[in-house]
């Protein structure tokens, strides 16, 4: 009993000292795994894990718009999967961002199999690009959230202008916040360049305005805000931003002056922040009435008279800021020289601006510029949309027969696209999550051929209440102050909006197959 005692003891003493000892184990694996987990980087589920060469094909099949992270190793890529986590979150439903780790046993199969080797690189990561399930580009942008979303929402657009290592001397303004901090802090004169990424005039004079940066470094503030983004409109508001680029003159943060050289120089800029002056107000256009034109210029008062004074007639009409009329008004005017002064004419040219003669234009029902009718004693016969040249108006005259029979216009066939204009376009769109907007001119080759693939993705989306496929006809005037706000530089311009708020240009590919396969692979804005 004794011998039994002390073997208990000795076993409880064993016991005892075996967890005082055990607990060391527990404690150092507790803090040896502590620094581990904190270093290990939270990767978002919206970045797609991939480790099978079938899983990557099925990808790169489903997907148009994918961007794939390469690692050597599980942590090789850690900061660009912190990164690539919050990109991820912007990007959804636009583009798609995987990873493919070549370390582990099926990863250095699928790495092998697509030949890419992250191990080259000195960080142990590659990124690459697919579009439309090929090989498009490896990402050499700078690896910063700003660009790689950039890149992701259109990824063969230009880059930002502040990845232009020529731009360095550019203050790039991102935010109304930075952009008011700017003009507090600063005690140099600034020169704000408001733009849009799509306007062809800023591009053609960033070169210009960052040289001027450059040349002025030290005395002067350049600096560039893309103001396009509906969340600015109260700030092109406050400084009078009707269209791109617009430049402002700060002192002391007080706005003093608009720069409008856009044909100037780098020079020409920095001799203007010498000694910078307002604008010098401009020549009034000079009436096309008042010029020398051979056209017969009418009014509410004179149309009736005129028309019962020639029994063969062609009769514009107008508006002064039309561009299609500008277009127009050499060719009238070389036809009107030789039709209005021969005493043998088959008929003469008259043109009325119906923004003054407004009675003219309600009369005859005028909603788009320029309009032309023909004419026969006193009474409207055609209206003629196809006589634009000199040529095709004289043919006309000498022989006028009625045109064929108009096709039905888009607008008047039954479609499930929304026809929006000014009056609803704005709170249209606000009600949708995803509208994809197409800006046309009914007499484009171009949107004629779009129409019926835009029309019947329209249809296949009818159901979905959240998304609108709708359609603006910038010919129509007051529709053109509309095209002209959104951007609109050629027909057709396709614009994505996300709650009414324009979010991007859509630049792909125009057929049916495009439009719907797109959609079901991936969520707007792949709406066309």
């Amino acid at each position: 009993v004794h011998q039994s005692s002390r073997q208990g003891r000795r076993k409880q003493d064993d016991l005892v000292t075996l967890n005082k000892y055990s607990i060391y184990p527990s404690i150092c694996l507790q803090v040896c795994l502590v620094p581990v987990l904190q270093a290990a980087v939270k990767v978002s589920p919206l970045i797609e894990k991939v480790s099978e060469h079938k899983d990557f094909k099925k990808l790169l099949r489903t997907r148009t718009n994918v961007l794939v992270l390469y690692t050597k190793s599980a942590t090789s890529g850690d900061s660009k999967l912190k990164l690539l986590s919050d990109v991820a979150q912007v990007i959804k439903g636009q583009g798609t961002i995987a990873w493919v780790n070549c370390g582990d046993l099926e990863g250095r199969k699928l790495c092998k199999k697509v030949k890419v080797d992250p191990s080259s690189k000195s960080d142990g990561a590659d990124l690459l690009h697919y579009k439309d399930g090929t090989f498009h580009t490896e990402y050499n942008r700078p690896a910063t959230y700003k660009s790689m979303v950039a890149f992701l929402k259109d990824p063969t657009g230009a880059p930002l202008w502040e990845e232009n290592p020529e731009a360095k001397d550019v203050v790039h303004v991102e935010t109304e916040k930075d952009f008011r901090k700017l003009l507090k802090r600063e005690e140099r004169p600034i020169l704000m360049m408001f733009f849009a990424p799509w306007c062809g005039v800023c591009k053609r004079m960033q070169p210009v305005f960052q040289q001027a940066a450059t040349e002025t470094k030290g005395t002067y503030v350049l600096a560039g805000m893309n103001v396009h983004p509906a969340e600015f409109d109260g700030l092109k508001q406050e400084y009078n931003v009707k269209g791109y680029p617009t430049f402002c003159y700060f002192e002391k943060g007080k706005f003093l002056h608009h720069y409008e050289n856009y044909g100037g120089t780098a020079k020409d800029i920095a001799d203007w922040m010498k000694n910078p002056q307002p604008p010098q107000p401009k020549a009034p256009e000079v009436q096309w009435s008042e010029t020398d034109s051979p056209v017969f210029h009418l009014t509410d008062d004179s149309l009736d008279g005129f028309l019962e004074e020639h029994p063969s007639a062609l009769v514009m009409f107008y508006a002064p800021w039309c561009g299609h009329c500008k277009k127009m008004k050499p060719e009238y005017d070389e036809a009107a020289e030789y039709l209005n002064k021969d005493k043998n004419s088959p008929g003469v040219l008259a043109a009325v601006d119906t923004t003054i003669h407004k009675a003219v234009g309600e009369r005859f029902k005028i909603s788009g510029f320029p309009t032309v009718k023909y004419f026969e004693k006193g009474e409207e016969k055609f209206t003629l949309p196809h006589l634009r040249s000199k040529d095709k108006i004289i043919e006309f005259l000498q022989n006028p027969q009625a045109p064929p029979p108009p096709e039905q216009s888009w607008e008047d066939k039954p479609s499930s696209v929304s026809h929006l204009g000014m009056e609803d376009f704005r709170e249209a769109l606000k009600k949708k999550k995803h509208a994809l907007v197409m800006f046309y001119a009914p007499w484009c080759p171009h949107c004629k051929n779009a129409v019926p693939h835009f029309t019947t993705a329209a249809d296949l989306f009818k159901e979905d209440r959240k998304i609108a496929y709708a359609a603006v006809d910038c010919t129509k005037g007051p529709n053109q102050e509309l095209c002209k706000q959104e951007g609109v530089e050629g027909y057709p311009t396709f614009n994505y909006y996300n709650y009414g708020k324009f979010a991007e240009k859509y630049n792909g590919e125009r057929g049916v197959s495009d439009i719907f396969c797109r959609f079901r692979r991936e969520p707007p804005p792949k709406l066309f």
